[in-house]
Parts: structure tokens; C-alpha cells; sequence
């Protein structure tokens, strides 16, 4: 029994890996390698980088806005009718050889029946000279739009990659827990054994045997617990990391962290994705409010016309040219203007006082963070003199149980006491390795960039800087777009 009782983690891990079951992998995973599939295998990830690309085309539709716009129209007109005059002629009777107008009689002369077909073209070019500046800072409203997205994306890469941290620390806790459930169990019913063959010789009572038995079955349904608890972390597993666990190898060493809380608290404002996100989104809020003052401003465009006009089946056609330079602005509008205004104003004073918001928020999840991380070192620390111990103690205990000094009862109490010790260690090293992660995620340096992930770079310019220009379908950028779209499997 006592044999039983020194397994090592190693055959704990082993035993807990047999129990899943022969259909999952046979070979160990790192931390390392379960972050790197839940970045690559992450659809959440897949999500916000196309909603970053819409972000980027709303730059290519602002710059499109101070470009002409060359536009067509045709149509073809048949047209059916008669053409033709009335003429009322006079009726006269010659009476004594003097004629008499008598009366009239209407005479229609039919000068032409058919059909007219008529065809007309016209190509128009537009072109906004001045709009108040609205069209270039809409640009800017834009670009800084992408950059405000480009942070989300970088605090959803935190979400997933810290999901991914818990998921696989929880599957250790798991793996330890029912491990150590099934070790409890096998050595109380050698307990029980023990105590029914001293009760036949005399030993010790029928109580002594009762309590043996009343804790085998509490271990029992300790161990089913457990068991639950491990499906419940699998399925947990193959969500966050995109398949079923295996065999875990625990983390060597926790990340590198600042030695203070106050140069992590510095350090998260500047590097945080959320403060960057808000910072961006304070830049177009002021933006806006020109872009609302600007539609206060006239507006100035250039409108030329090519017209062609021709019947169809004949000769006679026309065709000109117009060129026409407009100009027009508002002059009372109800108030609504400068309705537009105020409100523009005041989203852009919400957004700065957000700003604050969020700092406040960064600086305090630090704090909260390397609270729980010294909560979870200081936890270790105790349980592992705990688990010391309470070894001790179970020892001793045992072998004064051998000697009739200690009761069964004793022994399962020393027993209990040495499990609960290392179930509470393995969960403070647990919650050590997430909160020293939960650190890193409140200082916005949870990035596979940062954990140096063997992963495929993500270049959020990249596509950017293909689409930020409006390329045509037609030109030589937007057939290489085309090509990028249909390679994403976006097309």
C-alpha cells in the first residue's frame, strides 16, 4: 500500500491517459503546441480578420469619393402616331347667278402614318471639386477605423490564446485529480480488506469495518466527480484548442514577468490592445466632428456630358457636348445641421471619457491579476509543506495502526488529509500558471508574437495595402487582389 501511495506524477498522468480512452493521440503535447492549434484552428480569429478586411475597404470607398465617377445611360424610343391636317371647305349654291355660301364641309388630309425609333447615348463625368473637406477627412475617419479594428483583432488573439491557457492547465487538474481519486480508492479498499480480515481474528470492531466501508464508497463518489469533471475539461479542450486532448506534458517555467506591479500597470497602458482600439476611436470621433461642420460648407462639382441622339433607319442624328460647373450649399435646414453637430460633439466627448474608462480598467486588471498570482504562489508554498506533512503523518500513522496504537479510523483520516494536501497542490500550481498568464493577457502580451508561436505571420497591412488605393477590377492590382480573394477561399 504504501508503494501505492509514492506513485509519481508521471504514472498518475499515464493512468488518467488510459482512461480517455485508445481513439486520442499517443503522443504529448507542450503548452507551445496547444496555443499554436488554437490560434491556427481558431474560428473566432478567421471572423474578425474579415470583418478587419471590410474595415480596410471602407478606405478604399472614402478615396473612391474624390475620384470622378464616369457613368452611361442609353435607350431606344419607338414612338406610334398620325400625322395629317383639317381643312374645313366651304359649301356654297349658286342662287341668280350669285353664289351662296351655304354651309362648310371638313376635309382631313393624312400626311404620314408610321413609326418613329429613336436611339440616344450619353456618357456622364462627375467630378466633386469641394465638399467642405468632408471627402479627405473621411479618409482619415476610415484609416483610423482599420487601426481601431486592427486592436480588437489583437485582443481577440488574447481571448482565444488565454482560453487556450485554461483549457489546458484545467485538463492537468483533471488528469492529476482523477488520478489521485482512483489512488484513494485503491488504497481504502485494501483498507477495508485489512479491517474485515482483523475483525475475524478479533482485532477490532464491526465499527472499525463500518467506517472503512462509509469511506470507500465517499472515495467512490469522489472518483466519479473527478471523472466528470475530466469529460467536462475535454470537451472544454477540443473547443478551445481545436481536437481532442492526449497525453499533456506540464510547463517547465511560467512566463518572464515585470518584477513590480507598477511597471506592468505602465507597460499595459501602452501596449494594451484595448487602450489602442479606444485611443483610434477618440481620433475619428474628432474627425467626425469637422466632417459635421464641413456639410455646413458649399459644395462644388464638375458635371460634362457626351450625348449622342440618331433615328434609327435614317440619317438624321445629333450629338454635343455639355460641360457644367455646379456649385450649391445649404442655407436653412431646420436645424438639423447643426443638430448634427452637437450630437457629433458629444459621441466625440463619450469617447474620450471612455478612454479614461478603459485605462482605469487595464490598470486595474493588472492589479487584480498579480493578486491572484501571488494568492496561487503563496497557495503552493503552503500546500507543498502541507503535502510534506500530511506524508509524515500518513507514515507514521500506518505504522502505529501496525503496532495497535492507532485505529482504522485514524488511518483513513491520515489518508484523506494526505489526498486533499495534494489535490490542493495540484490546483494552486494550476491557478499559478493561469494567473501568471492572466498577467500577461492584462498587459495586452498574450500574442503568439510574444509567446513566439511557431505559427504563420499575420500581416494586417497586407491587405490593406492592396485594397487602400480602390484598385479596379480591370487594373493589374485588382486582378492580383482577385487572385488573394480566391487563394482565401473568400471569393
Amino acid at each position: 500500500m504504501l508503494k501505492t501511495i509514492r506513485t509519481g506524477v508521471a504514472r498518475r498522468v499515464a493512468i488518467a491517459a488510459l482512461m480517455i480512452g485508445a481513439a486520442l493521440p499517443a503522443s504529448s503535447e507542450t503548452l507551445a503546441e496547444a496555443l499554436t492549434s488554437a490560434y491556427l484552428n481558431s474560428g473566432l480569429l478567421d471572423q474578425n480578420r474579415a470583418t478587419l478586411r471590410a474595415a480596410d475597404e471602407d478606405v478604399a470607398s472614402a478615396m473612391a469619393a474624390l475620384r470622378p465617377v464616369l457613368s452611361w445611360q442609353a435607350g431606344i424610343t419607338r414612338s406610334y402616331g398620325i400625322n395629317g391636317s383639317v381643312t374645313d371647305v366651304p359649301i356654297t349654291t349658286n342662287f341668280g347667278g350669285t353664289p351662296i355660301r351655304t354651309g362648310t364641309n371638313r376635309d382631313v388630309l393624312l400626311v404620314q402614318r408610321g413609326v418613329d425609333r429613336n436611339a440616344s447615348i450619353s456618357l456622364i463625368l462627375e467630378q466633386v471639386i469641394y465638399a467642405g473637406n468632408r471627402n479627405k477627412l473621411g479618409i482619415e475617419v476610415a484609416k483610423e477605423s482599420v487601426l481601431a479594428t486592427r486592436a480588437g483583432l489583437v485582443a481577440i488573439e488574447q481571448e482565444v490564446l488565454f482560453r487556450a491557457v485554461s483549457a489546458f492547465m484545467e485538463m492537468r487538474r483533471a488528469y492529476e485529480n482523477v488520478a489521485l481519486r482512483e489512488n484513494n480508492v485503491r488504497v481504502i479498499r485494501q483498507e477495508v480488506r485489512a479491517a474485515r480480515d482483523r475483525f475475524d481474528v478479533g482485532e477490532v470492531t464491526r465499527t472499525d469495518v463500518a467506517l472503512a466501508e462509509a469511506r470507500l464508497a465517499a472515495a467512490t463518489s469522489s472518483l466519479a466527480a473527478a471523472q466528470g469533471n475530466l469529460v467536462l475539461a475535454q470537451e472544454e479542450y477540443a473547443v478551445a484548442i481545436g481536437h481532442a486532448p492526449g497525453a499533456l506534458v506540464s510547463p517547465r517555467a511560467l512566463p518572464n514577468l515585470p518584477g513590480s506591479v507598477d511597471a506592468a500597470k505602465a507597460e499595459a497602458v501602452r501596449r494594451h490592445p484595448e487602450m489602442h482600439r479606444v485611443q483610434h476611436q477618440v481620433t475619428a470621433a474628432e474627425l467626425n466632428v469637422q466632417i459635421a461642420e464641413g456639410a455646413k460648407l458649399p459644395t462644388v462639382s464638375l458635371r460634362g456630358t457626351a450625348n449622342y441622339n440618331g433615328d434609327i433607319g435614317a440619317r438624321d442624328f445629333s450629338r454635343g457636348t455639355t460641360l457644367s460647373l455646379n456649385a450649391g450649399g445649404p442655407i436653412y435646414s431646420g436645424g438639423a445641421l447643426n443638430a448634427a453637430v452637437r450630437k457629433a460633439k458629444a459621441q466625440r466627448d463619450a469617447t474620450r471619457s471612455s478612454l479614461h474608462v478603459v485605462r482605469d480598467g487595464v490598470v486595474q486588471s493588472v492589479g487584480n491579476a498579480y493578486v491572484q498570482l501571488r494568492f496561487a504562489r503563496a497557495s503552493r508554498t503552503s500546500f507543498e509543506a502541507q503535502v510534506r506533512a500530511a506524508t509524515v503523518a500518513f507514515r507514521g500513522v500506518r505504522e502505529e495502526a501496525k503496532l495497535g496504537a492507532r485505529t482504522t479510523l485514524d488511518v483513513l483520516d491520515a489518508e484523506q488529509e494526505l489526498l486533499d494536501a495534494r489535490a490542493s497542490l495540484i490546483s494552486s500550481q494550476v491557478d499559478e500558471a493561469i494567473a501568471a498568464y492572466a498577467v500577461l493577457a492584462s498587459m495586452g502580451l498574450l500574442t503568439a508574437e510574444s509567446l513566439q508561436l511557431d505559427v504563420p505571420s499575420f500581416d494586417p497591412e497586407a491587405y490593406y495595402n492592396m485594397v487602400k488605393s480602390a484598385p479596379s477590377s480591370v487594373s493589374r492590382q485588382g486582378r492580383e487582389l482577385d487572385r488573394v480573394l480566391k487563394a482565401l477561399g473568400k471569393d
